[in-house]
This record gives C-alpha cells, sequence and structure tokens, in this order.
C-alpha cells in the first residue's frame, strides 16, 4: 500500500466522517431511523456542482449543497410530524424523489468539475501543493464541524434535542416543542450529509447520481463501530468517536480489497458494496460480542 493510497483513504474517511455525524444525529440523538441519506448525500453534490459551473465562488456553493440537504430533511421531518407518516417510510419516499430532484437540478447522471477551482485550491498558497493537501483540509472541515455540534448540544436548543430523542413524551412535559426539534435536527443531519456530499464532488471532480449509493450503510457502520472503540456518553467524545469509526470503516474496506486472500477467492473492485455489507455485518455484531465477553469474565 502506498502512502498516496492512504491519504487518498483518509480523504474519503473524512468526507464520510461529516455523514456518519449526520447520522449520529438522526439516529442516535433524535431516534429517528432516517434513510434520506441516500439522496441526500448526491443532492449536496449537484447543488454544489451546478453552482460552480455557473461561476459561483466554491464556498458558497458548498453552503447550498448544505442548505439544499437541510431542505430535505426538514422534508422527512414534516413528513412523520404532520402528516403521521412512519419515520422509515417518510425518509424513503423522500430518497425516492430526490433521485428526480438530483436529475432536474443537473440536468444530466453526472456533472464533471474538472478545471474549475475548488476549496481545495483555495488553500494552495498557504499549504502548497502535495498529497496530503486535501487531507489536510477536510481535517480543518471535520473538526471545524465538530467543535460547533460540541457546543450546540452544550446549548439550551441543544439539550432539548437530546431531550426530544431520549424520552418525548416528558421532553413536551417539560414544555419543549418535540416537532420543531426534530425539524431543525432532521434539517442538521441532512444539511451535514448534503455537505458530505458537495466536498465529495470538489474532491473527486464531479457529481455523479450514484454516488448516494449505500451512504446510510456507511454512516450507520461509521457510528456503531466509533461506539465500540470509544465508548462513552460524553458528547464530545461521541462526535470523536463518530470521526474514528469512519477513518477506522474506510480502512478495512482498503485492506479488504486489497487483501491477497480476497483477491485468491475472485473478488475485484466491483464487489465493493458486497464487501461493505459483509464489514457492515461484522461491525453490527461487535457490541453484542463485546458484551458476551464482559458476561464470560463477570461470570469466571
Amino acid at each position: 500500500m502506498s502512502l498516496i493510497a492512504l491519504f487518498g483513504t483518509f480523504e474519503t474517511g473524512l468526507v464520510y466522517a461529516l455523514v456518519a455525524l449526520g447520522v449520529l444525529l438522526s439516529f442516535r440523538v433524535l431516534d429517528f431511523p432516517d434513510l434520506t441519506a441516500d439522496g441526500s448525500f448526491p443532492l449536496g453534490a449537484f447543488a454544489c456542482a451546478v453552482a460552480m459551473v455557473a461561476g459561483i465562488h466554491p464556498f458558497v456553493a458548498v453552503a447550498l449543497g448544505f442548505a439544499a440537504g437541510a431542505v430535505s430533511g426538514v422534508a422527512t421531518a414534516w413528513l412523520h410530524i404532520r402528516l403521521g407518516i412512519l419515520q422509515l417510510l417518510a425518509g424513503i419516499v423522500v430518497m425516492t424523489a430526490l433521485y428526480s430532484v438530483n436529475l432536474r437540478i443537473g440536468g444530466a447522471p453526472n456533472i464533471p468539475l474538472l478545471g474549475t477551482d475548488t476549496v481545495f485550491d483555495a488553500f494552495a498558497p498557504l499549504l502548497g501543493k502535495g498529497f496530503w493537501q486535501n487531507t489536510v483540509v477536510l481535517l480543518g472541515f471535520v473538526f471545524i464541524i465538530k467543535a460547533a455540534l460540541d457546543w450546540f448540544f452544550s446549548t439550551e436548543t441543544g439539550l432539548a434535542m437530546r431531550a426530544t430523542g431520549a424520552n418525548p413524551r416528558m421532553a413536551r412535559a417539560q414544555g419543549i416543542a418535540t416537532g420543531k426539534m426534530v425539524l431543525l435536527g432532521m434539517a442538521l443531519s441532512n444539511g451535514l450529509i448534503a455537505l458530505a456530499g458537495a466536498l465529495f464532488a470538489q474532491l473527486v471532480g464531479g457529481a455523479d447520481i450514484s454516488a448516494g449509493l449505500g451512504t446510510i450503510v456507511f454512516g450507520l457502520a461509521a457510528v456503531i463501530l466509533g461506539e465500540a472503540l470509544l465508548p462513552s456518553k460524553n458528547m464530545w467524545l461521541i462526535t470523536l468517536s463518530v470521526i474514528v469509526g469512519s477513518l477506522v470503516y474506510r480502512l478495512f474496506i482498503m485492506f479488504a480489497m486489497g487483501s491477497d486472500i480476497l483477491s485468491g477467492l475472485g473478488l475485484r473492485t466491483q464487489d465493493l458494496n458486497l464487501v461493505t455489507s459483509v464489514l457492515v455485518v461484522i461491525v453490527l455484531l461487535l457490541p453484542k460480542t463485546q458484551a458476551k465477553w464482559k458476561q464470560r469474565k463477570q461470570s469466571s
């Protein structure tokens, strides 16, 4: 494995760390099983790409991607809160609709950004040109978002959102507008996922309609793996564990696809989704395995 390949893996892992933070908001904080992510990720990519092609500054284009994702999150929450549609079904409806919306926005299944200035180019005078430059920029983005989330969850609104996910009935009894908290949380969740899509489009040089395939699976795996590696009830450590989980999970995928054993079994690059699914199953089994080990130690 070359150093360039390793940094490339870190780049992808950091992009999907933003996805994992978004999934953390919906699945863990709000207890809202949301499948919108597979649509909001490419939505952010297409919104950003179209804006950049139109000559809009790449940082503004990223912000537009975030805003587009936030709208999709609000749509999912609104279907559940106002129309009473089940959470999973609401996510599926919006995710399905976003496929057509993305094609409408882009006008084509993909939009190339080759030769267009990106947010990474803006830091070139400061960092210089190197294979590690994008990793440093993405690391900065991720930890700025992490710090913002840590601060948000320490505010009254953030605590109210956590209370809404933990016990909505008790939260309503305390005077918390749980519906507004869900709307805000889902907007932030899908906004972060779309932000990741916007950065991914600038990283790889284009937006593609199939970019969101398996986004929610990766995000969930990163959250669960992070919780297994760094278990904690402190929010700042929980957000850190999600980032670590995303990086470690991406490394797992890289080593699995480069394994001589798997290559000997006939697995190729086109089997990436199969390998990813198997790794997700293993990650999902980690908490149960850890619990069994603890019980054996206590009984012995």
